[in-house]
C-alpha cells in the first residue's frame, strides 16, 4: 500500500467484487489447512439439502397412496416405483412386516433425524474451519503490525488499525457462516428443484417460474441500494469508532476544558448519521422481504389456480371418470418446493452482500499486510564478539517524511564511548529524541552511519539490537497485567525470551522497588490497572528503570526520563538512576540541565545539529548555547 493509501481510503479506493479471485486466492492461504473440514461441511450440506427435498416427496406419496384413490399411485412415476421397492424390502426384512404407510412415516422420521444430526455437524465444522482460519489470519495481521516502523504509526489512526483486527476480521467470519459454501449449496438445491418440478409437470413448472424473473430484477435493484447504504454505514461506523477512541483517550482534557457538551453534540451527530444509514439499509431490506413474501403468495395462488384445475381434471371430479395427469400429492409438492425455491433466492441478496462486505474487509486487511514500511532484518545478521557499549553517529541525516527538505538531523556526528555517560540537551524540536529512535531502528536513517560496538545497526537482527539497548521513555507505558509482567518486558535472547522472574525481581530490589511493592498484598504479582493509573508518576518511572535494568542492556537511553516528575521525586529516583547507569554506556536526553551536570560529556543540539559539546563547566565557561540555556532555566526557576 502506498504511503498515501491510508489517507485515500474511503474516497478513491476500488471496491472489489463479491467473488474477487485475487482476494480469494490470498484468503485460501489461511483456509487451506482447514480444507478437509470445509469439504466435509459441503458434503453434509448437500446431504441435508437432499433430505429436505426428499421429505416433501414422502408427504406427496402419502397423500397420493394413502389419502386419495389407489388409482393415483403412479402419479410420481419413478419415485413411486423406488418407494414400492423400498417398502417391499422393509416388509421382508424388518420385524412386524410394516405396511407402506408405516414405511412412509418411518422413512420421514429417519430422514428428519439424519438431517438434524448432519445439519448440526455441518454448521459446527464450517464454523470451526472459519474460526481456525481467522485465528491464523488475525495472528499474522498482528505479527505484521508489530513489524511496521514508527513512521507508519505516525500517519495511521489507531481506530483504523483496531478496526482491521476486529471488525474487518469479523466480516470474514460471516463469509464462512453464510457465504461461499452455503451459496454453492443453495444453487445446487435450486437446480435440483427446478429439474424435479419440470420432470413432474413441465407446464405447471413454467407457470410457477413466471414470477422468478421479477424476483431476480427486484433482488438486483434492492441489492444495489442495500450495498450503497452499507458502505455509508461502514464509513460512519469507522468515524464513530475513531471519535470514541480519541475522546476516551483524551477525556481528562475534555473535562478540563469543559467540552463535554460540545463532545456530546458531535457524538450525537455521528450517532444520528449511523442510525439513519442503518435505517436506510433496513428500509430497503424490509421492502425486499415484503415483496418476496408477496411474490411467493402470488406464486402459490398461481399454482393452486393452474394446478388445481389439472388435479380436478385428473381426478374426474366434474366428469366422474379418473384420468391420468396431475395428482393432489404432486400439487402439494409444487407448493412446498416453490416455498423452498423462494427462500434461497431471497437470501442470495443477503449472502451476496455478506460476500461483498467480506471482500471489502479482505481488501483492507491485505492492503495493511502489504504495507512495506517495516524495519527488516538483514539477510546475514552479524553480532560483534564483544559488547562494550560503543555508540557512533557519523554524518547522520534524517527526515520523518522522507523528503530531504524536511530533514530534522543535518549531518550529526558524535561518539559514546563504552561506560561513558553523555547528555543531549537542546530546545524542543532540535532532534534529541530522534537520536535514540535511529539507534534502535524505530526509523531508518536517511544517510550516514549509526553503529553499535563497531557494527552498523542495520547489520543487527532487530531483536538482538533492541536487546542490547535499553530505553526508558519520557512517558512510561505500563501494560495491564502484574508488576512482574511489566518488569519482564525486555528480552535477553536471540528469539526474544523473557527475562527470568528471579532476574527481574533482583533488578527491582536493587532499585528500591521493594518499598513500593510492599503496599500491595500480592507483591510483585499485584495487578497493574490500565496504563498504570494505580501508581504515581514516580512509581511508574521506577518500574520503567527496573524494566531496563532487568534486561541487562549494554547501552541505556533515557529520553527525558525524569522530566514528568517533580524535583522531590527526582531526588528519590536518584539512587535508582545511579544503579541503572552503573558500568553502562548511557545517552541521556534531558530538558532540565540540573539533572546532567555530572555527565561525562554534554552535547548541545539545535536545528538538527550538534552545536557544542563538553563538560558542564567547559560549556558554561564558553558562554555559548549551553550557557544561554542554563541562564534561561535559572531565571525561570528563580
Amino acid at each position: 500500500m502506498s504511503q498515501n493509501a491510508w489517507e485515500l481510503e474511503g474516497k478513491d479506493q476500488h471496491r472489489p467484487g463479491a467473488f474477487d479471485g485475487d482476494l480469494l486466492r490470498r484468503l485460501w492461504v489461511y483456509v487451506r489447512p482447514q480444507r478437509t473440514r470445509i469439504f466435509a461441511s459441503l458434503g453434509l450440506l448437500l446431504l441435508t439439502q437432499g433430505l429436505r427435498l426428499l421429505q416433501p416427496m414422502l408427504i406427496a406419496l402419502a397423500i397420493d397412496r394413502e389419502l386419495v384413490r389407489p388409482e393415483a399411485k403412479s402419479s410420481l412415476g419413478y419415485v413411486n416405483g423406488v418407494f414400492e421397492s423400498w417398502a417391499a424390502w422393509c416388509a421382508a426384512n424388518l420385524p412386524g412386516s410394516p405396511g407402506s404407510f408405516a414405511v412412509l412415516v418411518g422413512t420421514f422420521a429417519a430422514s428428519a433425524l439424519i438431517e438434524f444430526v448432519a445439519r448440526r455437524q455441518q454448521i459446527w465444522l464450517l464454523d470451526l474451519a472459519g474460526q481456525n482460519a481467522l485465528l491464523d489470519l488475525r495472528q499474522a495481521l498482528f505479527r505484521h503490525l508489530q513489524r511496521l516502523s514508527s513512521s507508519f504509526y505516525d500517519r495511521t489512526p489507531v481506530g483504523k488499525l483496531v478496526g482491521r483486527v476486529t471488525t474487518d476480521v469479523e466480516a470474514l467470519q460471516e463469509m464462512f457462516s453464510s457465504g461461499v459454501v452455503t451459496i454453492l449449496g443453495d444453487f445446487i438445491n435450486l437446480g435440483a428443484m427446478t429439474v424435479i418440478l419440470l420432470l413432474l409437470e413441465w407446464q405447471l413448472a413454467l407457470a410457477a417460474f413466471l414470477v422468478v424473473p421479477v424476483l431476480l430484477v427486484l433482488t438486483g435493484f434492492v441489492r444495489s441500494k442495500v450495498r450503497r447504504a452499507y458502505e455509508v454505514l461502514v464509513s460512519r461506523r469507522s468515524a464513530m469508532s475513531s471519535f470514541v477512541h480519541e475522546h476516551i483517550s483524551g477525556m481528562s482534557l475534555v473535562q478540563a476544558y469543559g467540552r463535554e457538551r460540545r463532545a456530546e453534540g458531535d457524538f450525537g451527530n455521528l450517532n444520528v448519521q449511523m442510525r439513519d444509514s442503518q435505517l436506510t439499509s433496513v428500509r430497503w431490506e424490509s421492502v425486499f422481504s415484503a415483496s418476496t413474501e408477496l411474490l411467493g403468495s402470488l406464486t402459490t395462488a398461481l399454482i393452486l389456480w393452474f394446478g388445481g384445475g389439472l388435479v380436478i381434471a385428473a381426478l374426474g371430479i366434474e366428469t366422474g371418470a379418473v384420468a391420468s395427469g396431475l395428482t393432489l400429492g404432486v400439487l402439494f409438492l409444487f407448493i412446498d418446493y416453490m416455498g423452498k425455491f423462494f427462500q434461497p433466492l431471497s437470501e442470495l441478496s443477503l449472502k451476496y452482500t455478506v460476500m461483498q462486505n467480506a471482500m471489502t474487509a479482505a481488501a483492507k486487511i491485505f492492503s495493511l499486510m502489504d504495507e512495506q514500511r517495516i524495519i527488516p532484518d538483514p539477510q546475514n545478521p552479524r553480532v560483534p564478539e564483544t559488547a562494550p557499549g560503543l555508540v557512533e553517529f557519523e554524518d547522520v541525516r534524517f527526515s520523518y517524511s522522507g523528503d530531504p527538505a524536511d530533514e530534522v538531523l543535518h549531518g550529526v556526528s558524535f561518539t559514546l564511548q563504552p561506560g561513558e555517560h553523555v547528555a543531549v540537551v537542546g530546545a524542543t524540536g532540535s532532534g534529541k529524541t530522534t537520536l535514540f529512535k535511529l539507534l534502535v531502528r524505530l526509523y531508518e536513517r536517511g544517510s550516514g552511519r549509526v553503529a553499535l560496538d563497531g557494527q552498523d545497526v542495520a547489520d543487527y537482527a532487530v531483536q538482538e539490537l533492541r536487546a542490547r539497548v535499553g530505553v526508558v521513555p519520557q512517558d512510561v507505558f505500563l501494560f495491564e497485567g502484574t508488576i512482574l509482567d511489566n518488569l519482564r518486558l525486555g528480552n535477553i535472547g536471540p528469539n526474544g525470551e523473557e527475562v527470568p522472574e528471579d532476574q527481574a525481581i533482583a533488578a527491582a530490589q536493587r532499585l528500591g522497588l521493594g518499598e513500593i511493592v510492599r503496599r500491595f498484598p500480592a507483591g510483585y504479582r499485584a495487578v497493574v490497572q490500565e496504563r498504570g493509573k494505580n501508581f504515581s508518576s514516580g512509581e511508574r518511572q521506577l518500574i520503567a528503570f527496573g524494566r531496563a535494568l532487568a534486561a541487562a542492556p549494554q547501552v541505556v537511553v533515557l529520553d527525558e526520563a525524569t522530566s514528568n516528575v517533580d524535583t522531590r521525586t527526582e531526588e528519590l529516583l536518584g539512587h535508582a538512576l545511579d544503579e541503572l547507569l552503573r558500568d553502562r554506556s548511557a545517552l541521556i536526553i534531558a530538558h532540565r540541565l540540573s539533572t546532567i551536570r555530572n555527565c561525562d560529556r554534554i552535547l548541545v543540539m539545535g536545528s538538527g545539529q550538534v552545536l557544542e559539546q563538553g563538560t558542564h563547566g567547559e560549556l558554561l565557561a564558553a558562554k555559548g548555547h549551553y550557557w544561554q540555556l542554563h541562564r534561561r532555566q535559572e531565571l525561570e526557576s528563580a
